[in-house]
């Protein structure tokens, strides 16, 4: 009854708007990453990741037990998911490039994998031969496990590491990719792998693990945009920008304490990534970081738990963009003092100290953390055009899951994205500055933790048949009439299901 009564207001309110129009320059596009879509892990010469070595040596920390040795299987079937692109009619593809695929010893970054080079530049080369924006993400949580038996992006050292890295991937591809990103979900690195037990590293150092991270990935991005900037883009002229997962965070009440515990929640999940490089005043934000070092002290530590960046560190990060990328799926709520629950101590999570709220009225996914916000895109876009003077911004990441029994007619993920889409429009017409949007997923892909029990394609993939075969789902189809006519008609249905590609494309 809610998702007949959902879709029944929003049919009403989208038969009203169905003419508005998206950009002819608006960006539409697919996203994936290496680790998720790939295998081949250990073939041509590739190195091992921090994933390939914890799917391998805790299988149980997985929900069914599997890895992404195979996946999707793109190491053969690049061809396939460039065909995909061209069925969608895609202006664009979003996908990761794997670090120890190109340097399998990351510690010598001039002995570079040619056969991952290789690799690449079939896809974008690919890519490129039909006309398709390439936006590569440099670093996609498959960190070269060397790098984290030398403690990763907790050693001082990371931020070297990953700028000569990040050095070998603009000359070797740089000449054709003009859309960079540095890091992919910065929160989800550091507060789930350093600070929590729900992605690779799984080190669970609650204290300092989150903050220490953040740190050495900021000055990592910091000078891997300057490099860019200052060594490849007089001549190359693309742009460089960081992904950074933002939900909506909105307070349960109008009271002024719960619009203090949003905004002190903003700034803990994603502000001490945002506020360095995108804020006026730079630096970590300024009410959290306050919490943090009060904290810290009745803790019995010496100095906040949340390291300080010095005048020179601050500058450097400020202002280290050209553009936003933001990964968008959901939304909730936050009180002061109801909906709270234990959260270990010393962590992030206890130094915010508030109660989340997830209406039982949300449509619910295939993830746990993943719940149909009414107009989270909405309220998260215009709230970031004040806050950062209207910076560009490309949705990098949207998309809802199912579970695998669901098959090819997804309805709810038509849902999903027709109300994400109408979002962007109202976001348009507010005067955001968005470029582009890049549903997630392309295709059916290894997700993390989670394994196979969640797919979130607009293809589905057979992930028991040989050739990994790819097969457009109901929500594909719709997608590529919204790219096609750039409009969202909430009345269309595909007749055929069967998927070609159109002239042009």
């Amino acid at each position: 009854m809610k998702l007949f009564l959902f879709i029944g207001l929003f049919a009403v309110s989208s038969n009203a708007q169905q003419e508005r129009r998206f950009p002819d320059d608006f960006l539409f596009g697919a996203a994936t990453a290496s680790y998720q879509i790939e295998g081949a892990w250990n073939v041509d010469g590739k190195g091992e990741s921090i994933w390939d070595r914890m799917t391998h040596t805790k299988p149980h920390l997985i929900k069914d037990m599997t890895n992404g040795d195979i996946a999707a299987n793109s190491y053969y079937n690049y061809k396939r998911d460039v065909e995909m692109i061209r069925e969608l009619g895609l202006d664009a593809y979003r996908f990761s490039i794997s670090w120890p695929r190109i340097l399998p010893n990351p510690l010598a970054p001039y002995e570079v994998n040619q056969a991952g080079v290789d690799f690449y530049n079939n896809y974008i080369n690919e890519m490129l031969k039909y006309n398709i924006t390439p936006m590569a993400t440099i670093y996609h949580w498959d960190l070269p496990q060397k790098l984290q038996d030398l403690g990763g992006l907790l050693s001082p050292m990371f931020p070297e590491w990953f700028e000569h890295y990040a050095r070998v991937v603009y000359e070797k591809f740089g000449d054709r990719v003009k859309l960079w990103t540095t890091f992919n979900e910065p929160r989800e690195m550091c507060l789930l792998g350093y600070g929590g037990d729900e992605k690779a590293p799984f080190l669970n150092l609650t204290d300092i693990g989150t903050y220490y991270c953040a740190k050495n990935l900021l000055l990592a991005h910091a000078r891997a945009y300057h490099a860019y900037n200052n060594d490849f883009k007089p001549t190359q002229n693309g742009e460089c920008g960081i992904v950074i997962n933002i939900s909506w965070i909105g307070p349960l009440t109008d009271s002024e304490e719960d619009n203090y515990a949003a905004e002190l929640k903003r700034q803990a999940e994603w502000g001490i990534y945002a506020e360095p490089i995108f804020s006026e005043q730079g630096g970590f934000p300024k009410e959290f970081a306050e919490v943090v070092a009060q904290k810290s002290i009745e803790q019995g530590y010496a100095t906040s738990r949340l390291p300080e960046l010095t005048e020179e560190e601050r500058k450097f990060i400020q202002g280290s963009f050209d553009f936003l990328g933001i990964n968008h799926y959901t939304g909730y709520l936050v009180s002061a003092n109801e909906y709270k629950t234990a959260n270990a101590v010393p962590s992030l999570l206890d130094d915010a100290d508030v109660g989340v709220y997830i209406s039982d009225d949300w449509l619910p996914s295939a993830s746990d953390w993943l719940k149909m916000v009414p107009d989270s895109l909405y309220n998260l876009l215009t709230h970031l055009k004040d806050k950062y003077n209207n910076p560009p911004v490309y949705i990098t990441e949207s998309g809802w899951s199912e579970v695998p029994e669901t098959g090819l007619i997804d309805d709810e993920r038509i849902l999903f994205y027709r109300t994400a889409l109408n979002n962007a429009l109202d976001c348009l017409e507010a005067g955001v500055n968005l470029k582009g949007y890049m549903a997630w997923s392309l295709m059916d892909n290894y997700e993390w933790i989670a394994g196979y029990t969640e797919l979130f394609g607009l293809y589905e993939v057979d992930f028991k048949s040989e050739a990994k075969t790819r097969t457009p789902r109901k929500s594909a189809f719709v997608y590529k009439q919204i790219v096609k006519t750039r409009v969202i008609d909430p009345d269309y249905e595909p007749t055929d299901m069967v998927m070609t590609i159109d002239e042009g494309h």
